[in-house]
């Protein structure tokens, strides 16, 4: 008589404990995005602070995932009071930082069992296909210029590029970005409220194509409104 087949082994707890562990970290990191803009929106002295931790800290919330509030005035304000490579430095390293808790946080999206057929779509692939063509320079170009960087940050998981890669190319092309914004506000010295005047505008023209949706959606149910007839079905008074 042969010897009975061992049972498998049960590694449902291992894999719910990793899930757990991996949604732990996923709210972790957008409540500490969420709770430093918190602050950042409404405390005015946090606002008009010269703390390089200020520097440091602004960066989460304005390059997260799809940033809610611009970069570019902090960092101009700030050279006025710093040397340019000290900002430079301060923003860089916060920058990078940062885009590990991106790569981070988009990859448990991507990973969810509900993202595989959004995964697994003939245009997703092809932008896979052709950001593997150059992803360095992709990145590198879209670091440097003012082309949008999120949608990059949400396609180098898709493409499974390394991330210790995908932050050199954030360092390489960021750095040299922000140096240049720094030479420009230290030379010029910006006044206070033309810099607030550029961080309502940034934030306008990001939200634009928001508001555009917004009201073309309302003027097609404006139409189809008018447009339906009298004896609908519904009960009138």
């Amino acid at each position: 008589m042969s010897d009975p087949i061992p049972a498998p082994k049960m590694i449902t707890p291992a894999i719910n404990q990793l899930s757990k562990t991996r949604v732990m970290i996923f709210i972790a990191e957008i409540a500490l995005v969420a709770v430093l803009l918190t602050f950042w929106l409404a405390s005015d002295a946090m606002r008009q602070s010269r703390s390089l931790w200020i520097l440091f800290l602004y960066s989460f919330p304005s390059q997260f995932l799809i940033a809610t509030v611009p970069h570019e005035p902090v960092y101009l304000y700030f050279s006025k009071f710093y040397a340019p490579l000290l900002v430079t430095i301060v923003s860089v390293s916060s920058t990078v930082l940062t885009e590990w808790l991106n790569y981070s946080t988009f990859q448990f999206i991507v990973d969810l069992r509900s993202f595989h057929r959004i995964r697994s779509s003939g245009l997703v692939q092809k932008l896979i296909e052709n950001f593997n063509r150059v992803p360095f320079l992709c990145l590198w170009v879209a670091g440097f210029t003012p082309i949008p960087f999120y949608p990059l940050r949400f396609l180098v998981v898709l493409a499974h590029y390394p991330v210790h890669k995908y932050l050199l190319a954030v360092f390489l092309s960021r750095a040299p970005r922000f140096y240049l914004l720094a030479l420009l506000g230290h030379a010029f010295q910006i006044p206070d409220y033309l810099l607030a005047m550029l961080f309502i505008a940034l934030i306008m023209i990001a939200i634009a194509p928001l508001i555009k949706k917004v009201i073309s959606n309302y003027r097609v149910a404006r139409v189809l409104t008018k447009q339906m007839p009298a004896d609908s079905g519904f009960p009138t008074q």
